[in-house]
């Protein structure tokens, strides 16, 4: 008897195809022209090393190639104190992973998964509600199409919220602080929170120890900081500020 095999879910990659594709694409055609006009073998050189970098980046970042995401994905769920119960929301869930696996490991909760989705990312609600169901969870998750800036729900109406690298990219914020403010609104008074986000970035975010004192001011009953640049596990190559060199949880309770 052939097994059939187990289709999997598809949790997409934070180093789209086209950051691959193109740099590859401008190395050979810089390649080819540098044969005619010899100022052009610099720009194909650069081209090429973005090609390799982008290209181990992405590699990294995916199952095979050590499941980084994943484990970045992780830490916020480890900062995250919460029993479990209740209604917990997903704040750009992108395919679902982490709300996926916020209702894998808590049995007794309701997710619900927010992003604006869109041409710049190559995920998708369809994505989502297809892994949730391989994921066996598809009847305790639900998405929809909402930007973080403006979150459709009423004061305190979760029991916890997450959010992993989404912030910096809610363009029609211009001041972060007040996307994690919009985040904070919609948990409950007592609820829990993990925000994961380039929150070591000074020109986006300013000191840290600011920004703990400015949220706690906000009523919160705890708040913390867990900087995950500096997890072993993240290889020196990945610690650019452009990639996950600046990037740590904000948890605690409201």
């Amino acid at each position: 008897m052939v097994a059939i095999p187990q289709e999997k879910p598809d949790y997409g990659n934070w180093v789209s195809r086209k950051l691959v594709v193109i740099p590859g694409a401008l190395t050979l055609l810089f390649g080819g022209l540098s044969l005619i006009f010899p100022i052009l073998p610099a720009a194909a050189v650069f081209f090429l090393m973005c090609f390799t970098y982008f290209a181990y980046a992405r590699r990294r970042f995916s199952p095979a190639g050590g499941d980084f995401q994943a484990k970045i994905q992780d830490r916020v769920l480890a900062a995250l104190d919460w029993d479990g119960v209740g209604k917990a929301l997903d704040i750009g869930c992108g395919n679902g992973p982490l709300a996926i696996r916020l209702a894998k490991e808590f049995p007794r909760s309701e997710v619900t998964g927010i992003d604006y989705w869109g041409g710049a990312w190559e995920y998708s609600a369809e994505v989502c509600r297809r892994n949730a169901e391989i994921e066996g969870v598809a009847g305790r998750t639900s998405f929809l199409k909402a930007t973080a800036s403006a979150l459709p729900f009423a004061d305190g109406a979760f029991d916890a919220a997450v959010s992993n690298l989404v912030f910096h990219e809610v363009k029609d914020a211009p001041d972060k602080r007040a996307v994690i403010r919009e985040a904070l609104r919609v948990v409950r008074q007592g609820g829990s929170f993990a925000f994961q986000d380039l929150f070591l970035m000074k020109s986006m975010y300013g000191e840290i120890d600011a920004l703990l004192a400015e949220v706690k001011s906000w009523g919160m009953e705890s708040v913390a900081f867990t900087d995950t640049s500096k997890a072993e596990f993240i290889p020196k190559a990945l610690k650019l500020p452009f990639m996950v060199g600046t990037i740590g949880v904000l948890h605690g309770r409201k």
